[in-house]
């Protein structure tokens, strides 16, 4: 191994560790996303998978909590049935080992994680004052909230991949809004109610803001400070707040005039985070154990040629 080869493994290590919280920076989920000889729902070519193996990812995961903590329901959900502040990391990890299995695991292994997730929402439920002043029930399984937080999630990863990365997406925008449907359907939701093309993504998400069901009050401002200021090591600080401001220049104007944020120079900051991503891809090398490992499937699987990088 090579002086460079031998300092990207050690910063590769360090990444991964931070991210999936395992001490020797192999994330829990990658014998799972490896097992079996099965396809899943993507392979390398489909968007969804360039996509969600993007640094981008980065800020597309702070931009989607930002998004969520506006409806009411997703944040008295958090601040009731979560301990996002005793242990963010904890739910960041669970947040990724769902995006990674759905997107590179095996369709059993989807299967197992979505009962798992569904298994949580069933006891995500509740009662929340809507806009109106009203007492009302909510439940994570109810469809429109699902919907919301799929919109949110595939809104927030598809900007940011497009605002902060040079690769290019197989099939373009329209490709991942389609093909990433396919991962509501284990949660519960119908597909055929969800958009295609970026454009009904976009008009989808906004439609809950103008229905009036979105809103920013002292909670969600409280759950935003803990977004912006999440109690990260020293060393990683100085990047997350490059990322959290790309993640706020990158919402939706009408999301951003909500949340009552602003940042100077917003192409400025995007470009920034652009240039930083790319130096951590660098540092850390191109390979990537959990692709590789579902590649190495899907081999097994014959969906893919055995030489296929």
């Amino acid at each position: 191994m090579t002086k460079n080869n031998a300092i990207q493994e050690f910063l590769s290590v360090k990444f991964r560790r931070f991210l999936s919280g395992a001490p020797d920076g192999i994330p829990p989920w990658l014998p799972v996303v490896a097992a079996g000889d099965g396809p899943g729902y993507f392979t390398p070519s489909d968007a969804p998978w360039v996509v969600h193996g993007d640094f981008s990812t980065l800020v597309g995961g702070i931009r989607a909590l930002i998004l969520q903590a506006l409806h009411p329901a997703t944040l008295a959900g958090v601040a009731q049935h979560s301990r996002y502040e005793q242990d963010p990391l904890g739910r960041l990890s669970g947040t990724i080992r769902w995006l990674t299995i759905t997107t590179f695991g095996s369709i059993e292994a989807i299967a197992q994680e979505a009962s798992r997730v569904n298994r949580l929402h069933d006891r995500v439920s509740g009662q929340l004052i809507d806009n109106a002043g009203r007492a009302v029930a909510y439940q994570a399984r109810d469809e429109r909230l699902l919907a919301w937080v799929h919109l949110a999630f595939s809104e927030a990863f598809l900007s940011a991949q497009l605002d902060v990365s040079r690769v290019t997406i197989p099939g373009g925008a329209d490709a991942y809004v389609d093909l990433w449907r396919k991962s509501a359907q284990p949660l519960g939701l119908d597909i055929d109610t969800l958009p295609t093309t970026r454009v009904g993504l976009t008009e989808a998400l906004a439609a809950y803001a103008k229905a009036g069901e979105l809103r920013f009050d002292e909670q969600t401002a409280a759950v935003m400070s803990f977004i912006e200021r999440p109690p990260l090591p020293a060393a990683a600080k100085g990047i997350y707040r490059l990322l959290f401001k790309a993640a706020i220049a990158n919402l939706p104007d009408w999301a951003r005039e909500l949340t009552g944020y602003s940042v100077k120079n917003p192409k400025m900051v995007l470009a920034a985070t652009a240039s930083m991503l790319r130096l951590m891809r660098w540092a850390i090398g191109p390979e990537s154990p959990i692709e590789d490992a579902a590649r190495e499937r899907l081999k097994r699987a014959g969906v893919i040629e055995s030489q296929a990088s």
